[in-house]
């Protein structure tokens, strides 16, 4: 628990905790807000506007049903259902107390009034209720602090482009979610979905094993029915790696395709949002508002020629005479899991796709060049980034939060900052740019295109990444060698996982990915594989593994 979370839970526990049929639910009377456990804006508590009487009673009227409900029983909701108070409850039940997922961070005061407003949208989109990364700005009273105490207080008070247009879609923004701290790029032995504002993000499927990140909280939260959908974003792996533990769809759009401005930075090479949903449908719906030109960002310059419509022909876009180049060594050599891709593979065939074995391993050159112009660009766009920034007084650059995270021994108590220090001496342009040269060629025009060209495929596939391992705060992440996302990362190319089953229990995805600007193709073969599935999808356990 951080000093900030100390100091409001003090704040809060003097006022009495009042159950409710059997739900504690904590709240601050003093600013009629509920307490969100650890979050960053329970620091602000009196400083931010607060949600409606009103909004608290819904709640606390709601929670009982909720308390007693099963999971299952939860998702299956139909969306029209779905408002802002009934995920506020679903929140207040399971995120900030029974199994406290720890996937939401900060909750919008104004959502109960956006809600209202967003409804009289007409659209498909109109009155969905969505969570966002806290990497990402919204207009409000909410801090985006990217998980780190230094940035506890940038309350920006403008909405990324990203949001205007979610929010012109008629999406309701409910909140932020947890994330890995500067989105995974500190430390070599960070732990996924911790952060130092808002701790440890657990996986709804099991609540002991990682729930992947960088977009750890938007997983979570969709996994458990804590919001319609959520945005994440990636630069390699952060919205597919949760995705895919957390049993749902994420799509990392072609770079260049969704706007990056007020978006805390890594790469501008490689980073991009995208959506984390519970179908492809529903994913695509999203795009249709994300996408876009964006002045402000030179990478989206073909955005608005590129956009289309990604829902249309989806319900019924089938894949027979698709070729799909299956990345066999890819896979692992788990035998359950490859027992599970090999469903999956009989799936689409039997749909009609034309399979083709593709012997593919990639240059260890193109990782050591990807890591090179990461740490390059996280150096250059970060310090941009800070020195945008409305607070004037706080870090504007890398070597700042440098010296603030050795300031502040919460930040560095369970894992170092050894990929900050090595961010801030690379300072070698030549290097730099031979090593993008490199790295892009390798994923792009002899990675990806070759592939799809030699091989005469449409897509490739292969299981995302391997089971979620457990949570380890002390050594770090565990991966397994599962999957081929980082072509697609490093190319920019469209990336999606969609869920084809579990091992053990552990949800498993199934990759597709395609050429740049082929997102919509790409969306629709993955609807197509969704239909087509015959294997069960697991339903979140919110329990212990093995439990």
């Amino acid at each position: 628990m951080s000093r900030a979370t100390a100091r409001c839970s003090r704040a809060l526990t003097a006022n009495p905790r009042k159950p409710v049929d059997g739900v504690l639910l904590r709240v601050d009377w003093a600013c009629t807000k509920v307490l969100l456990r650890h979050r960053h804006a329970c620091t602000q508590a009196c400083s931010t506007a607060p949600l409606r009487q009103n909004t608290i009673h819904e709640v606390s009227m709601k929670l009982p049903a909720f308390a007693v409900a099963s999971i299952a029983s939860l998702l299956a909701l139909p969306a029209q259902a779905q408002g802002v108070s009934d995920y506020l409850a679903r929140i207040a039940a399971i995120d900030d107390s029974g199994p406290m997922l720890n996937a939401v961070l900060a909750i919008n005061p104004d959502a109960a009034k956006d809600e209202a407003a967003a409804r009289t949208i007409a659209g498909p989109l109109s009155g969905k209720v969505m969570l966002i990364k806290d990497n990402i700005e919204m207009a409000g009273p909410l801090a985006t602090t990217a998980g780190s105490l230094a940035l506890k207080d940038s309350v920006t008070g403008r909405d990324a482009p990203l949001v205007a247009r979610l929010r012109k879609a008629g999406v309701v923004i409910l909140g932020k979610t947890n994330l890995s701290e500067w989105a995974n790029i500190r430390s070599s032995s960070s732990s996924s979905g911790w952060s130092a504002v808002g701790g440890q993000t657990k996986n709804p499927h099991a609540l002991d094993r990682s729930p992947c990140g960088s977009s750890s909280g938007s997983g979570a939260a969709i996994a458990a029915g804590l919001a319609w959908a959520a945005i994440g974003t990636e630069t390699d792996g952060s919205i597919t790696c949760p995705a895919s533990v957390s049993g749902i769809v994420g799509f990392k759009p072609t770079v260049g395709m969704v706007s990056r401005t007020h978006v805390v930075p890594i790469s501008h090479s490689q980073d991009t949002a995208g959506p984390m949903t519970r179908s492809v449908a529903d994913a695509a719906l999203v795009m249709n508002a994300l996408a876009g030109s964006d002045s402000a960002d030179s990478a989206t310059a073909e955005a608005d020629s590129r956009k289309t419509d990604f829902t249309a022909g989806l319900a019924t876009a089938g894949i027979k005479g698709i070729r799909l180049g299956v990345m066999r060594k890819q896979a692992g050599n788990h035998p359950v899991l490859l027992a599970l891709f090999d469903k999956a593979l009989t799936d689409l065939k039997a749909a009609g796709a034309e399979l083709v074995e593709i012997d593919f391993e990639p240059s260890p050159d193109m990782g050591r060049d990807e890591f090179a112009v990461l740490l390059y660009e996280l150096r250059e766009d970060m310090g941009a980034y800070l020195r945008s920034l409305p607070n004037k007084t706080g870090p504007k650059r890398l070597a700042d939060l440098i010296a603030f995270n050795k300031a502040n021994a919460e930040e560095l108590r369970w894992f170092g900052q050894d990929v900050f220090e090595q961010a801030e001496a690379a300072t070698d342009t030549v290097a730099y740019e031979k090593a993008r040269a490199n790295s892009l060629r390798l994923a792009g025009a002899e990675g990806i295109d070759k592939l799809l060209a030699d091989n005469r495929v449409t897509l490739l596939i292969a299981p995302t990444e391997g089971p979620a391992w457990p949570i380890d705060l002390v050594l770090g992440d565990h991966f397994v060698g599962v999957g081929a996302g980082s072509l697609a990362a490093i190319a920019g190319y469209p990336h999606l996982t969609v869920p084809m089953g579990a091992v053990e229990g552990l949800p498993i995805g199934l990759s597709f990915m395609g050429a740049k600007w082929d997102d919509a193709r790409v969306l629709n073969v993955g609807a197509a594989y969704e239909r087509a599935r015959t294997v069960a999808v697991p339903v979140p356990s919110l329990k212990r593994w093995g439990e």
